[in-house]
């Protein structure tokens, strides 16, 4: 028997199904009544992990949710092409596909060989998650010059071998490994 969650109990971060459908918790909001005898409400912004529409509902607090049949699991990039992007299943060896609708803008940060964890819901993907920092290589920047700060600005673009464009600190060379911030979207080191 699947565990229940009483919506009070959900959490921003917490994974839930409802409708026979997994979410995901984006924001959790507690309404107390000020009256006796008023309702405990929970207004909850969530993430459809099917669709990734984000919407917001609100539920009584003793509303329970069941736990979803979700599972992560580590898995390889392989490659992309018309019929979407092919990742290899660490621990079955089986490969697996996401249609572009799923990857979102994932492929800015995927090289071939990068762990990402894959969600499966009742066994089938659904989607990914990306490691909070990918290693990726400067393709092309422009060489930083002295006295480029003058303006305030001690960046520089540059395109990712992924096509990933960010900004980067004066000193980043082409062909240098930088660590990038998946959340963010922006340079966060060198690699």
């Amino acid at each position: 028997m699947a565990t229940l969650i009483d919506a009070i109990d959900v959490k921003r971060r917490t994974l839930f199904e409802l409708d026979n459908t997994p979410y995901y918790c984006l924001e959790a909001e507690v309404n107390s009544p000020t009256a006796r005898g008023g309702q405990t409400l929970v207004r909850l912004k969530i993430r459809n992990l099917l669709t990734s529409a984000v919407f917001e509902r609100t539920f009584k607090a003793g509303d329970k949710f069941k736990e979803p049949d979700l599972q992560l699991v580590p898995a390889s990039y392989l490659y992309s092409d018309g019929e979407g992007s092919h990742f290899l299943d660490q621990e079955s060896f089986e490969t697996l596909t996401l249609g572009e609708e799923m990857m979102g803008s994932a492929l800015d940060f995927l090289i071939e060989g990068t762990i990402i964890q894959l969600h499966k819901y009742n066994g089938n993907p659904i989607g990914l998650q990306l490691p909070i920092f990918v290693e990726l290589t400067v393709a092309s920047t422009e060489p930083g010059v002295r006295g480029d700060s003058s303006s305030g600005s001690v960046t520089k673009p540059a395109r990712m071998e992924t096509g990933l464009e960010l900004r980067v600190p004066l000193f980043i060379k082409e062909g240098e490994k930088v660590k990038v911030s998946t959340e963010k979207r922006e340079f966060s080191g060198r690699a």
